[in-house]
């Protein structure tokens, strides 16, 4: 199976794969960003996470923060792989590679892919607390979504 640079998945994350995406010769430093599923939010204690997502919107998306990355990074190269379905604590989310000549180009990258992917692609989490269940608006959690996906005005 040919792997995507940019990918939604429901099968489980692998970190070795999405870093072999980025690898490169002229590459001084390799910046990952794995995004796991924690236990407390808030003093609130998760059982299991579920994600959905419109994919081709957030593939689109996802690629759209590599060009991103790409066009303030010219060396950059920039792999994100982001998982749906059931996840239990933590299980990996999201991986985010990026790779370029010097290290701190590679940070900041990698910071900026994970803030993009919170502020623009589409992608939706339901919490399975021990007390109940809520879905989760958009990504920086600033939005609540009740009936679990944001109408189309919300998507961009």
């Amino acid at each position: 199976m040919t792997l995507q640079r940019y990918s939604i998945t429901d099968r489980p994350l692998d970190v070795t794969e999405v870093i072999s995406l980025v690898e490169d010769r002229n590459a001084g430093a390799i910046n990952t960003f794995i995004g796991t599923v924690r236990e407390m939010t808030k003093g609130k204690r998760t059982i299991y996470l579920k994600y959905d997502a419109y994919v081709p919107m957030a593939e689109k998306k996802l690629a759209q923060i590599g060009d991103e990355i790409t066009s303030r990074f010219p060396d950059a190269r920039v792999a994100i792989s982001h998982r749906t379905g059931e996840l239990g604590i933590s299980d990996i989310a999201v991986v985010i590679a990026v790779s370029t000549p010097h290290r701190a180009d590679s940070f900041e990258a990698c910071r900026y892919a994970i803030e993009r992917i919170k502020e623009i692609v589409p992608i939706w989490k339901k919490e399975h607390w021990e007390d109940g269940t809520e879905w989760i608006g958009d990504q920086r959690e600033t939005k609540a979504y009740p009936a679990g996906k944001p109408g189309k005005e919300n998507l961009s």
